[in-house]
């Protein structure tokens, strides 16, 4: 997707924070991200990294003791002279978001269905809700055609019949699919998938994100997918933001992070997919994240950055650029740095993957 697509949505220098009684954490330190018309954006990290927070912002579904401390999440649309309007969604009224963006224009699909189907309303009944919530004057006749359509859409069989059936009776696999159809049910614009595969076994991912590409397609969606697996994002993305301690560290095509990764824990990232051809020992990063209730004093990441020096204890790195679309807070690209090599193993991963690419193109 090339980035002279026009926008639909722009995070500029988001900052959160999260207070109680005995201490604040600091959860989001300053986030940059673009989102264009018809392309799909990953965020990448571990859990507690910031990714489901920066993306809860966007909805307007933050918890009452998270506290904006500055920042803008601009949401683009063109009004019907067919003008670019600009809103900014953090200082917008909530209400209106709620009428007008928070599922009618922005919808989100999250990790465990369960959690996201009420299980005392059939299916029917949660679909019916969600488009008479948005279209109030639509008749009852037109909201169930519609919602039957919908079923059909993600691919559930005897939509008519399942009408009429509660979350239970269905597979893991079919209650994510509905959550899917009820995030469609008035044609947003861009839809955020918050780990939508993680609960679920490894066919049933392939299928849920097969299908997610293919509505993307069909409906010129643009989307912004959560996860902690850069072997999902392989399969999905046109960009990528690998996110540690609440921001950003390293942003690319997904070309750019996959065939030149920079950042040593995106290199810890890859390392972690497993690939049962290699007959390498699958890769864990050491430590854990850093609880942000204290500012992290230097780079976040280098308490387990086995290429860390001595200025990384000291000062945070800023974004150096590697091309036009790549950049990496790493001070390993900086000029007066030693020269580091990316480890073997990654080097392997890295023409695995090319070749893989290459195969699949000539197939």
């Amino acid at each position: 997707m090339a980035d002279t697509a026009e926008k639909v949505l722009e995070i500029k220098g988001l900052d959160i924070s999260f207070r109680s009684s005995t201490e604040t954490i600091h959860a989001i330190r300053g986030i940059d991200l673009v989102l264009r018309k018809g392309e799909t954006v990953a965020l990448v990290g571990e859990s507690g990294s910031g990714k489901s927070v920066t993306m809860k912002a966007a909805m307007g579904i933050l918890p009452e003791n998270a506290e904006i401390n500055s920042g803008s999440i601009i949401y683009y649309e063109k009004t019907p002279e067919g003008e670019q309007r600009e809103t900014d969604l953090i200082s917008a009224d909530k209400e209106w978001i709620r009428k007008n963006i928070r599922g009618k224009r922005i919808a989100m699909v999250f990790q465990d269905p369960m959690t996201s189907l009420n299980p005392t309303m059939t299916i029917g009944d949660q679909l019916s809700l969600s488009i008479k919530t948005h279209e109030p004057g639509l008749k009852k006749a037109m909201i169930k055609e519609r919602a039957i359509g919908l079923l059909k859409e993600v691919g559930i069989t005897e939509a008519e019949r399942r009408m009429k059936q509660y979350p239970h009776e269905f597979s893991g696999g079919m209650r994510q699919r509905m959550v899917i159809a009820i995030a469609l049910s008035c044609n947003p614009e861009i839809l955020i998938c918050d780990e939508p595969t993680t609960a679920l076994d490894v066919t049933i991912q392939d299928r849920i994100l097969e299908l997610i590409v293919s509505l993307q397609q069909k409906r010129s969606l643009s989307v912004i997918y959560i996860t902690h697996d850069l072997g999902v994002v392989a399969k999905v993305a046109d960009h990528v933001n690998v996110m540690y301690a609440g921001k950003i560290i390293e942003t690319g095509t997904v070309f750019d992070i996959f065939y030149d990764p920079r950042h040593p824990y995106t290199w810890g990232l890859l390392s972690a997919i497993p690939d049962p051809d290699s007959g390498d020992e699958l890769y864990s990063i050491p430590g854990t994240p850093p609880y942000l209730s204290k500012e992290p004093e230097g780079d976040a990441f280098a308490p387990r950055n086995p290429y860390a020096m001595e200025i990384d204890y000291k000062a945070e790195p800023p974004m150096f650029k590697v091309s036009d679309t790549h950049y990496a807070a790493t001070w390993l690209l900086d000029e007066r740095a030693p020269k580091v090599s990316r480890p073997e193993a990654i080097e392997r991963r890295i023409e695995k993957m090319k070749k893989e690419a290459a195969d699949y193109v000539n197939i």
